[in-house]
């Protein structure tokens, strides 16, 4: 009988240690930051392979294991003039995030202020994975290196990216709100105010030319601006 009693509390012992143990993910999403490339598998079977782009050097992504605990289908950074970050998937509480872009001619070097970005095709993909499968079977997993300036990532880039579908506003959470402190993809440009009080953004990767100043009103025999 002692013998039953001892046998049964080291079983009772093992199946608590095992209930312990965190779940295997189904969904994982590597980020080699060495050579801005994302590896998405589901079960052991890699599905996606994408270029990104991560944080400069100066905002370097933060490598390690994450478990996505907030999800926006639709989410403005408070930080970075309301920049567009579609199908947010934020895996750090400092506001880290894996999202869609428009800055497309960027992806596949590093060129973010930390967060992960894709083309927002990539990123609608991904969003929908990891609705499907649910955050809590989702690892994140950053690795490597940020390439040294002027260093090349990656030697070939994926096809031409095409529009985002359109989705109806869909967030998903697992903890308390986050802060305002939210990453998103740095502004290589300026902002001007238009005369009806809208802002315009112009990139600093293409040249922009201002328009020309009015041309001075002119009468037959009177001198130009009168």
């Amino acid at each position: 009988m002692r013998l039953v009693r001892l046998f049964g509390a080291a079983l009772t012992g093992v199946l608590f240690s095992l209930s312990a143990l965190p779940a295997s993910a189904r969904l994982l999403i590597e980020i080699d930051k060495s050579s801005q490339q994302m590896t998405v598998s589901r079960d052991g079977r890699e599905l996606y392979v994408w270029p990104v782009s991560t944080g400069i050097a100066r905002y370097d992504t933060p490598s390690g294991q994450y478990t996505p605990f907030r999800m926006e289908k639709d989410h403005f950074s408070r930080e970075w003039d309301d920049a567009p970050m579609p199908n947010s998937i934020f895996f750090t509480q400092r506001g880290h995030a894996i999202h869609g872009t428009d800055h497309v001619r960027a992806i596949g070097r590093p060129a973010s202020h930390g967060c992960v970005r894709l083309s927002r095709a990539n990123a609608s993909v991904l969003w929908d994975l990891v609705k499907q499968e649910g955050m809590p079977n989702t690892r994140v997993v950053l690795m490597g290196e940020v390439p040294a300036a002027g260093e090349p990532a990656i030697t070939r880039r994926g096809p031409a990216y095409g529009d985002q579908p359109a989705y109806a506003n869909d967030n998903w959470s697992n903890s308390a709100p986050q802060s305002s402190r939210y990453e998103s993809a740095p502004r290589t440009g300026f902002w001007v105010r238009q005369p009806d009080g809208s802002r315009v953004f112009y990139d600093s990767e293409r040249t922009y030319n201002p328009p020309p100043p009015p041309s001075p009103f002119f009468f037959p025999g009177r001198p130009p601006g009168w």
